[in-house]
């Protein structure tokens, strides 16, 4: 291939003249469109509520604003109000100003009717519903209590937008009610430890995707993370001097109310427990623990159930953490207890024997059995993984499934409550795609609707072995935000273009309220780069996102000391990129002489161009860091990605075939760019092959 054709291929001043007049004219009737009216707009909830009626008009926001109440509610009510005023104060400006200079008397623009407060420690079976009516000439919204309530307030934000110089917020009738009653999220604090700020950003973004269960994972073989002021050397030996202070979680028990969201601990039993061992290995099944166990995958220790001191103990300590911690349910863990100390121990091994325990599993039945009764002096229900489900224990415990669906309808067959969280790990770095249509009761579930009602919800899990507090934001959201509308949104609700629209909006919304998924991969570019502008890098992460949990762990082994500061580090799972360029690359070859395709066409040169330009700075940057210096080889590929992408354009473009031997070269690039490398891949693959394979078959 000679200079002047590869000039050619790469270069848009080149494009047939029919594919550039149809983008002009494209661009042409874009600018000359007329806005829509605010009615006409598509709104942008999320979660996706019950049911909606679009009104006409719109209530303006602008000229005069008051909000109030009727009928009682709790105080909290008025403590969400004021952040509802300060946040459409931030968003529409003026807010708080016109509601502090309404005359006493003066009508309500927005008027919430609520019918009594909440319960005084918030529970299961709370109504969560609402309504909200927006007329032009006002809102109401009604709910059974102040959780409905504050539902109803985030919906009326994400209502909010701007047109003719001012808020509006479109006539709109929702009649919105949850589907499942547990929508929770578990955050990892043991592996990497999350400062009380973390976790509180946490809790506003969870109240804006309307989850109401924050599962605070508190304690595992890496370290104990809540203070006990009953048995101190819990964080005095096991917690590295990196735990929660009883006051600070009392704290965040009270931030969570505050916002409608139960706190539940776990604190793990009987396996897990190395750190309680190290602390008090009297309580231990004789393992010889000397100190915080700094990699996950060292040998995990376990309480000792033939031992009436490790019942006293666990007395003790769950009236303790009851006390901090009132919500009905208290997690135990259960999961993964491989019993092999057990077995080990001579003592232990006698004990099986007398009961006629031939497995640790049934052993495991006995502790559970044990652990019953304690929970319920305390006034506690048990929630447990998957392997507590065992003959003997009572209905009323809670499985939280990592299995699967299979295992969780097991359960409810046997007639035991649930929630699911196998598809739901963000670690797994899976789309936001794959985890919204991955349902906790398929539509082709075999369960009967008795068995269908134990199916309590869903939880979002967020492990902590790769995250820090500077990456945690942005491997929970906006993705999150998908999850928690599958756990409230009707099931027939799948439109998979349409609730990433939406995500993508509301992801903006969450920056409200101090959420750093967006900024904080930036700022951690930013010093990759060594520079406030790191264009090239920018446009590298943009098509990138991190392998999964195992495939990280098998090369990198992290512990609690890794800095997680390099390129993988700084990538999100399921970038905006992989849908737009699928989007483009569809519309180009499924239309591909209509406007919409032309403008797909230069939407894809501009990016494949950009991506050229940035790979010389991206490779001369990977020899200057160490911190990139694992990245060579896919900034190099990124060039010859560019490359491919601009040839097959022109191909097709310009209706000639690639020369023999071409198509062969790209399906080479494509296999080999599949191989790991840097702990990051690319996202676009498919769409790039399916563009090559067209320009092929020319």
């Amino acid at each position: 291939m000679n200079s002047k054709k590869k000039s050619l291929l790469i270069r848009p001043s080149f494009v047939a003249p029919t594919i550039a007049s149809l983008a002009l004219l494209a661009f042409a009737a874009a600018a000359n469109a007329q806005p829509p009216a605010p009615s006409a707009q598509p709104l942008r909830l999320m979660p996706l509520p019950s049911s909606v009626q679009t009104g006409q008009g719109s209530l303006s926001l602008n000229a005069h604003f008051h909000a109030g109440f009727t009928g009682n509610h709790d105080p909290r009510l008025d403590a969400a109000l004021d952040r509802f005023l300060a946040r459409l104060d931030y968003r529409c400006g003026g807010i708080r100003r016109m509601q502090h200079d309404a005359a006493a008397g003066a009508s309500n623009l927005l008027t919430l009717q609520v019918a009594g407060p909440g319960a005084a420690i918030q529970n299961l079976d709370e109504d969560e519903s609402y309504k909200l009516s927006v007329t032009p000439q006002g809102a109401t919204l009604t709910a059974a209590n102040d959780l409905g309530a504050m539902h109803g307030l985030e919906t009326f934000l994400q209502l909010v937008n701007m047109e003719n110089g001012g808020c509006q917020v479109p006539a709109v009738t929702i009649d919105d009610t949850p589907r499942f009653r547990w929508r929770g999220m578990l955050v990892d604090v043991v592996r990497h430890f999350e400062p009380v700020d973390e976790v509180e950003r946490t809790l506003d973004a969870m109240a804006i995707a309307k989850l109401n269960v924050f599962h605070w994972h508190l304690s595992d073989d890496e370290g104990f993370r809540a203070e006990s002021k009953k048995f101190p050397k819990l964080t005095e030996t096991a917690s590295g001097g990196l735990f929660y202070t009883q006051d600070e979680m009392r704290e965040v028990v009270a931030y969570a109310r505050a916002r409608g969201i139960r706190v539940i601990p776990e604190f793990d039993m009987p396996g897990h427990s190395t750190s309680e061992v190290l602390a008090y290995p009297e309580y231990g099944s004789g393992e010889d623990i000397k100190t915080v166990h700094l990699s996950y995958e060292d040998p995990r220790a376990e309480l000792d159930p033939s031992n009436e001191k490790t019942y006293k103990f666990i007395d003790t300590f769950v009236g303790e953490m009851g006390e901090i911690f009132p919500d009905d349910y208290y997690h135990v863990g259960g999961d993964e207890t491989e019993g092999k100390a057990w077995l080990a121990n001579p003592r232990i091994k006698a004990f099986m024997d007398k009961k006629g325990f031939k497995t640790t599993a049934e052993l495991q039945t006995y502790f559970n059995q044990r652990l019953l009764p304690i929970l319920a002096k305390h006034h506690k229900k048990m929630v447990g993984w998957d392997e507590i489900l065992t003959p003997g224990l009572p209905k009323d415990i809670m499985i939280q499934s990592w299995r699967g669906l299979e295992s969780l309808s097991a359960a409810a067959v046997q007639g035991y409550t649930g929630m699911l969280s196998t598809p739901y790990y963000l670690d797994h770095q899976d789309t936001a795609e794959q985890m919204f249509l991955a349902d906790v009761v398929p539509s082709d579930t075999k369960l009967t609707p008795d068995q269908q009602k134990l199916i309590l919800g869903g939880e979002i899990c967020m492990w902590a072995e790769q995250i820090n507090p500077s990456t945690i934001d942005s491997r929970i959201w906006p993705r999150s935000l998908a999850i928690a509308e599958r756990f409230w949104s009707p099931q027939s609700d799948r439109d998979v273009p349409d609730m990433y629209r939406r995500m993508r909006a509301v992801s903006l919304e969450l920056e409200e309220v101090g959420i750093r998924h967006i900024i904080g991969p930036k700022t951690l570019r930013r010093s990759l780069a060594g520079s406030t502008d790191p264009e090239a890098l920018d446009t590298f992460a943009s098509v990138l996102e991190p392998v999964s949990f195992g495939d990280r762990e098998d090369t990198q082994h992290t512990d609690a000391f890794q800095s997680l500061n390099r390129l993988v580090d700084s990538v999100v799972a399921d970038p905006p990129a992989r849908q737009q360029i699928a989007r483009d690359v569809n519309t180009l070859l499924s239309t591909p002489h209509s406007p919409e395709a032309a403008l797909a066409a230069m939407r894809l040169r501009h990016r494949f161009e950009s991506w050229q330009e940035a790979s010389p700075s991206l490779q001369a940057l990977c020899q200057r860091s160490s911190r990139l210096n694992d990245a060579a080889d896919r900034a190099h590929q990124l060039g010859q990605l560019a490359r491919a992408g601009l040839e097959s354009l022109a191909y097709l473009e310009n209706h000639t075939a690639p020369p023999a031997g071409w198509a062969d070269q790209q399906t080479s690039l494509l296999a080999d760019v599949q191989k790991p490398s840097a702990l990051v891949k690319y996202v676009f693959l498919p769409d790039l092959e399916k563009l090559v394979k067209a320009a092929a078959t020319r």
